[in-house]
């Protein structure tokens, strides 16, 4: 992950308003006479107090956008705060050599720091969903109804469906609801919605092997370990963290096999 040397530029959308006043439309029926400019004064433009919380309170959420999308974590925020303030209240051009010793970290640093504290977050991450999985898996498998394949999927049959099951290339019509161990529902087919429609050969792994254990109209829970699901690196946009397991209730509703 590569930041820019010194500061990363946060997608801060502003909006900036023209400052030539503009003459008001005479309305209809009335006869357009030229009106004289009104005086401005530099008061005119200073902004009200709850401007100036709105736009510190929006500045604020574009930060925890930055801090949450890069998974900072739990920082300490106090020297979040001291680190803008020491910037703003720095003194001399920032091109200068000698313009960084006024910071107690080198500001040269970031790139490396902040990919070093990152790494060690996803790692720490990921074997502590690894250390979750191994203990839910080996209570899961003794759960009545549960049966293991030899790739470790843990599934269990609800209502095995017609005959018609889907392989390969078939597309696939379902209903699912997919949630972690911690019950978090991450995706879902809604009740107003269309059964979701696929491929196959294109969802994870414990998808193309648990789904083609069940035909049309059949229900089955599966437990997917990381290694059939998102894997190491997870799908942190879904909500899916490295080496998470995933649960998922998923209804066959149709399948539309491919021509052969």
């Amino acid at each position: 992950m590569k930041f820019n040397k010194w500061f990363v530029a946060l997608a801060m959308g502003l909006a900036v308003a023209a400052c030539a006043p503009k003459a008001e439309q005479a309305a209809e029926g009335e006869e357009d006479v030229d009106q004289a400019p009104v005086e401005k004064t530099a008061k005119d433009f200073v902004p009200s107090r709850q401007t100036v919380k709105d736009v510190s309170y929006l500045v604020g959420i574009n930060f925890g956008s930055f801090i949450k999308g890069y998974n900072f974590g739990d920082l300490d925020y106090a020297q979040v705060r001291k680190g803008m303030e020491d910037f703003i209240h720095a003194k001399g051009n920032q091109r200068d050599p000698e313009f960084v010793e006024q910071f107690r970290v080198d500001p040269n640093r970031m790139n490396e720091l902040f990919n070093e504290y990152l790494s060690n977050r996803r790692q720490f991450t990921l074997y502590t969903n690894k250390e979750k999985e191994e203990k839910f898996l080996a209570a899961n498998a003794k759960k009545s109804g549960v049966e293991v394949s030899a790739s470790g999927l843990q599934y269990k049959i609800i209502s095995e469906g017609n005959e018609v099951r889907p392989e390969g290339r078939d597309t696939i019509w379902v209903r699912y609801q997919g949630r972690l161990l911690d019950g978090t529902v991450f995706d879902e087919t809604k009740p107003e919605d269309d059964a979701t429609r696929l491929t196959l050969n294109r969802v994870v792994k414990g998808w193309q092997e648990g789904l083609a254990l069940i035909g049309e109209g059949g229900e089955m829970e599966l437990y997917i370990p990381a290694k059939l699901g998102y894997g190491d690196n997870g799908q942190p946009q879904g909500g899916i963290e490295p080496g998470a397991t995933l649960i998922f209730n998923v209804t066959l509703e149709k399948v539309g096999k491919i021509a052969e």
